[in-house]
């Protein structure tokens, strides 16, 4: 049964769609099949990965008008991965799906229909903590907290672990946090430094050792269609998220890691 991750953040521009769409690529590219599910109605994972989010059914079908899940997989370019792409209708859902029994189950009960098809199920988030969000805390098994190595890091980081705490007591008891990714990571900034180190103090063991650099390539491959892994595997961004799959892997006792290549990994982040 394949693993359902959530990745999560209602503050914007901190690297979340790059996360899914990265670790989605690199996890397809280690041979881990794999789906993403775009359930941001901003659909930038979808055309990050080179799909027209108005040139096929997409996740809305999916929670509005009960189309089975399997009919809206679509192959990407990169090996072992596939995608449920999104579409800007995806905003009405909230309001229509307001009225509907068991209305935060509903991608719940959708994903449950395909998981046993993957390794990881991958669901890239919008940046909100509103009902699509809560379905995707809902079905998920965990969550991954992508944080901005700047000044407002932890800025409404509390309102977000509150919803999860929420939704562990109400709505899905199995769910658990996977870990804190510190993304945009800029070596040359002492400030940058100060935020990894206070994020470290604050969340301690469950802050991944891998971090994510600034990295100019990261910010081009989307403009290909492209996941890093596939657009450059030997840029720093492509080396960070191939990491950080690693970190997830292992994390899951789903490879073998020494105690060397972990402390590698580290050393290599920073």
């Amino acid at each position: 049964m394949g693993k359902i991750i959530a990745i999560a953040n209602q503050k914007g521009g901190v690297g979340k769609t790059t996360t899914a769409i990265n670790l989605s690529g690199c996890l397809g590219v280690l041979e881990y099949k794999t789906l993403i599910v775009d359930a941001d109605p901003q659909a930038n994972a979808t055309s990050g990965l080179g799909l027209d989010p108005s040139s096929s059914k997409n996740i809305y079908d999916c929670l509005i008008n009960d189309v089975d899940p399997s009919d809206l997989i679509i192959k990407t370019e990169t090996p072992n991965l596939d995608i449920i792409p999104s579409h800007i209708d995806l905003v009405g859902a909230e309001l229509e799906m307001i009225n509907l029994p068991n209305r935060e189950h509903m991608l719940k009960f959708a994903l449950e229909k395909i998981r046993d098809q993957y390794d990881f199920i991958i669901i890239d988030c919008s940046p909100s903590l509103g009902l699509i969000t809560v379905n995707s805390l809902t079905a998920a098994d965990s969550v991954i907290i992508p944080v901005q190595c700047e000044y407002y890091a932890l800025e409404g980081l509390g309102k977000l672990l509150n919803t999860i705490k929420i939704v562990q007591g109400r709505l899905n008891t199995e769910l658990a946090i996977e870990g804190i990714l510190l993304t945009m990571y800029d070596t040359r900034l002492r400030l940058a430094n100060q935020v990894v180190e206070e994020v470290k103090m604050h969340f301690q063991e469950i802050v991944f050792d891998t971090v994510i650099h600034r990295n100019t390539t990261l910010g081009e491959a989307p403009s290909y269609g492209e996941s890093i892994i596939m657009h450059d595997a030997s840029s720093k961004g492509s080396i960070n998220y191939l990491n950080f799959a690693r970190e997830i892997l292992q994390k899951n006792d789903m490879t073998n890691m020494t105690n060397e290549d972990k402390s590698n990994i580290f050393s290599d982040e920073l």
